[in-house]
């Protein structure tokens, strides 16, 4: 008899709450006995799916985010080996990697309880992870070492680093071993595990930051072919606690606030209004990246009116991020200075406006807050979430697909289909009713490079995917060394603004080639302010640096500049 689903999730989430990780990662055992048969293969195999060995990068790392006027270890271009998040990666990663290699030597050992197709399922598992975790390890650091069994500590400290070319094609084989021998589907009844989807989807993530496009486009097409998932109906309600295992999520960890695996740092992101502190923000570059419902950028487009900033956008842009006068959270959010009260919906009265900076100083530096995926239950249980950790959907392997054709100059219908499904799905139409969204046509590759690129930046924001899109397109020696700017402090704000009738963009802001805002010339004339300065040296940063412990106890080569 099948396990009811909550059952197997509770299985699994415990493991991933308690199991403690590994203090060496490298010198890790395991018994002679262990891992003999398929309950214990599977104790095994869970506690490689806790979040600790997912890390996602993070939109605070890109010119989409702002938290008031502070920088991050990499916008403030202070990255080095002692960096936390960059220990903790390499220490965690290959954690996960020990784990994986001791299942996959160990797995024969159930051969006399399992069979030749079971087996090859559990070693499919620990090797998608295994490729999993090297791909983030080259996509980052570059040159890594490369582990194959388990090692000792002398052994491990010994071992020179491996070309990530030659990584990459290790990486290639294990996703392929899994495609092949993993499940398709899981049935409702079961809990989604890592499945073929997810590793042609993986697969073709790290052959596009690789710029291998021919394998990025192949592996895209096979989980297309998979005619196993689809978009999700409402891209505003795909990212919300309520929303679990959407047909569109290609691979993702479950969350529970009962079994304590939640998501973290929720107060940041919800209006004061509400309890919050309003205190990370989608930036202004973000805001103005989305198109018009005609599809042209902002600078082109005749619907755009700055006064009016909302209006006649992607559908995108204010399922991202909450409209002015709109309700958010049990109230009406409204950044305007002169808006000193707003209404509380839940009886209609009106309160004092938190969300105005001439009330709360530290209210939205830029006016903007977060909608996507926040939602009231952020108010309950001590700010406790429990939203599905989407690492891969299907829209990101639909724009896969159209980006590596295009980059191969195979430009055909079939990229128009993929960009166009993920666009018609913003605007809730089907793809074949180009009269009610802004189809796309056949252009040049250029065109559609371009195209794509903003495509992504609208359907991924705050979602951990900017940032290794600007490292592989190199746009973040461009897009990191641009100043973030933000509102002009309350009194300025209302005489040079408002008085003026300028409320909320003074002006519009030119869209360059790569779909990059410019403000300068709004900051020149004294009508914004510069919050941070962002810096991105070209010259290192493209890759982060081996940590330093790792380099003083081992013969590992830093990366240059570091």
């Amino acid at each position: 008899m099948k396990k009811p689903i909550i059952s197997i999730l509770a299985m699994v989430l415990s493991l991933v709450a308690c199991d403690t990780l590994d203090l060496n990662p490298l010198s890790d055992g395991s018994s002679e006995t262990w891992n003999s048969n398929a309950e214990e293969l599977e104790m095994s195999l869970n506690g490689l799916y806790k979040e600790a060995f997912w890390m996602m990068d993070q939109d605070d790392w890109t010119d989409d985010w702002l938290y008031r006027e502070a920088t991050t270890d990499i916008t403030g271009a202070t990255i080095n080996g002692q960096t936390g998040f960059v220990r903790t990666w390499w220490s965690n990663t290959y954690k996960a990697i020990a784990r994986a290699n001791i299942i996959i030597q160990g797995v024969d050992r159930a051969k006399e309880q399992l069979s030749a197709q079971e087996l090859n399922r559990y070693l499919a598992e620990a090797r998608f992870v295994r490729a999993s975790q090297y791909a983030r390890l080259i996509s980052h650091f570059g040159n890594v070492v490369y582990l194959e069994k388990p090692v000792d500590i002398e052994e491990a400290l010994n071992t020179p680093q491996t070309d990530k070319a030659s990584i990459l094609q290790k990486i290639y084989e294990d996703y392929d071993f899994a495609a092949q021998n993993l499940k398709g589907t899981y049935g409702s009844g079961e809990l989604k595990r890592a499945s073929a989807g997810a590793a042609y989807a993986m697969k073709a993530r790290i052959a596009l930051q690789m710029g291998d496009w021919a394998v990025a486009k192949d592996a895209a097409k096979a989980c297309m072919d998979l005619n196993v998932y689809q978009l999700h109906s409402d891209f505003g309600n795909l990212f919300l606690s309520r929303t679990k295992n959407s047909k569109e999520t290609i691979f993702g960890l479950p969350r529970s606030i009962v079994l304590n695996v939640t998501q973290g740092d929720c107060q940041n992101y919800v209006t004061r209004n509400a309890g919050g502190w309003g205190a990370k923000n989608p930036s202004w570059d973000l805001f103005a990246s989305f198109l018009c419902v005609d599809g042209k950028p902002i600078d082109e487009s005749p619907l755009f009116d700055p006064h009016e900033p909302f209006a006649n956008r992607d559908p995108r842009c204010n399922a991202t991020i909450v409209p002015f006068q709109s309700g958010h959270l049990g109230f009406i959010y409204q950044p305007h200075p002169d808006s000193l009260q707003v209404k509380r919906l839940s009886d209609n009265t009106y309160v004092q406006n938190k969300d105005n900076r001439v009330v709360a100083q530290y209210a939205s530096y830029n006016g903007l807050v977060w909608k996507k995926g926040v939602d009231a239950d952020w108010l309950q249980n001590s700010w406790r979430v429990e939203p599905d950790l989407i690492i891969i959907r299907y829209a990101d392997v639909l724009l896969m697909y159209a980006e590596a054709k295009i980059e191969l100059d195979q430009i055909d219908a079939s990229v128009l289909q993929a960009m166009n499904a993920v666009r018609a799905r913003a605007y809730q139409v089907a793809p074949t009713e180009t009269s009610k969204y802004p189809a796309l046509t056949l252009a040049d590759a250029p065109s559609l490079r371009k195209l794509v690129r903003m495509e992504r930046r609208m359907e991924f924001a705050n979602e951990g995917i900017r940032y290794m899109d600007l490292i592989r397109w190199k746009l973040a020696e461009k897009t990191l060394n641009k100043p973030n700017y933000g509102l002009l402090d309350p009194a300025e704000l209302k005489s040079k603004i408002v008085a003026k009738g300028l409320w909320f963009f003074p002006r519009t802001p030119s869209i360059d080639a790569d779909g990059i805002a410019d403000f300068s010339s709004m900051y020149d004339k004294g009508l914004i302010k510069q919050l941070t300065i962002r810096k991105f040296d070209k010259d290192r940063q493209y890759l982060w640096p081996i940590p330093t412990n790792e380099i003083l106890t081992s013969g590992l080569v830093q990366n240059p500049n570091y």
